[in-house]
């Protein structure tokens, strides 16, 4: 099973998440940073080209041999599709439209969704504004494993299976550890993406469907993408629980690895993010940082000093689920037996 990982426990810290505090010293000190908030009208575009990309695909794929078409999900459906999935998290902000848009933000993000095989635009919206405001908190922010993860997947064949079953954690997670009633919105994103997956099947078969689908899933998991999820938040050097990228799929990735000045200004377009470290660069070029999402992927599964334990945690606040409270008890007191 490879080396056990050397952490027992996530980080626990009592301090606030650090990016309120450094949003507001660097605002002091460069307030020309507020000219950068709101929307990318370049954006709509962008994130249209990849859709009508997808659909393009259809046609070629359909009648490809299966080897092909596994193929073709790994290495540039799923890639584009991970990347629409990258644009329903700038939808999430209203950065296609505007915060005076929402609805227009919306009806764009289950258009993006639509390749993607899986309803997730609205859903993804109503946990990861949560992941901004409480970053770190052991319920509220669903971003973080659970303690039954860390303990089933703390060597390292564990962690390889860990990284490849990203998918089925990020889908699945949320409505263990904080369910939430599905909202109006969710329905309608839903049933669109239900008629438009019998849409492809009806018109260009299952062999088509499972390249998006597949790819979907496929670039969520053991993939150079699929890195930032790692990346992000996980402690690679103590204290540290925000990392940004700053290597070459940022270009196919809305900038998504610019992480730090993300969570720090998440009213700024994922295309000016680098314009908010050329300004501030002595708030990101003194921090680490990461320069490879496979070297991230690789580090993770290799080195018993990091797993899914190593993940800065707080104390839920506010919290009255008696469900949640359950499964946090449950998962505490898990003794796997080896």
């Amino acid at each position: 099973m490879g080396q056990h990982v050397s952490r027992t426990d996530f980080e626990w810290t009592y301090t606030e998440e650090p990016h309120a505090s450094r949003r507001k010293m660097i605002l002091e000190k460069y307030p020309q940073i507020k000219k950068l908030f709101g929307y990318d009208p370049q954006f709509k575009w962008v994130a249209s080209a990849m859709v009508l990309t997808q659909l393009v695909m259809l046609f070629v794929v359909k009648d490809q041999p299966w080897k092909m078409v596994f193929l073709l999900a790994y290495c540039f459906g799923g890639v584009i599709n991970h990347s629409l999935m990258l644009a329903c998290h700038e939808i999430a902000h209203n950065l296609a439209f505007g915060h005076a848009r929402p609805m227009a933000n919306r009806l764009f993000g289950f258009f993006c969704n639509l390749p993607i095989g899986l309803p997730m635009s609205v859903s993804f919206k109503k946990y990861h504004l949560e992941h901004h405001r409480y970053q770190g908190d052991e319920v509220i922010d669903t971003d973080l494993p659970t303690y039954l993860e860390a303990k089933l997947f703390c060597t390292t064949v564990g962690k390889f299976f860990w990284v490849c079953l990203q998918p089925l954690f990020y889908i699945f997670r949320p409505l263990i550890v904080n369910p939430k009633p599905p909202q109006k919105l969710e329905l309608v994103n839903g049933v669109i993406q239900l008629v438009f997956n019998t849409i492809v099947v009806q018109y260009f078969g299952w062999k088509v469907m499972i390249y998006l689908i597949v790819g979907s899933l496929l670039a969520m998991g053991l993939h150079p993408v699929a890195g930032h999820f790692i990346s992000e938040h996980y402690m690679f050097a103590k204290g540290f629980e925000t990392y940004s990228y700053y290597g070459p799929l940022n270009w196919i990735t809305f900038n998504v690895g610019y992480h730090n000045e993300h969570h720090d200004f998440p009213a700024v377009p994922g295309r000016l993010l680098p314009e908010v470290k050329r300004i501030a660069p002595e708030f990101y070029d003194t921090i680490p940082q990461h320069t490879s999402w496979t070297r991230v992927l690789y580090d993770f599964i290799t080195d018993p000093a990091v797993g899914p334990y190593a993940r800065i945690k707080r104390k839920a606040r506010g919290l009255e689920s008696s469900i949640a409270s359950l499964y946090i008890f449950f998962v505490e007191n898990v003794t796997v037996t080896r």
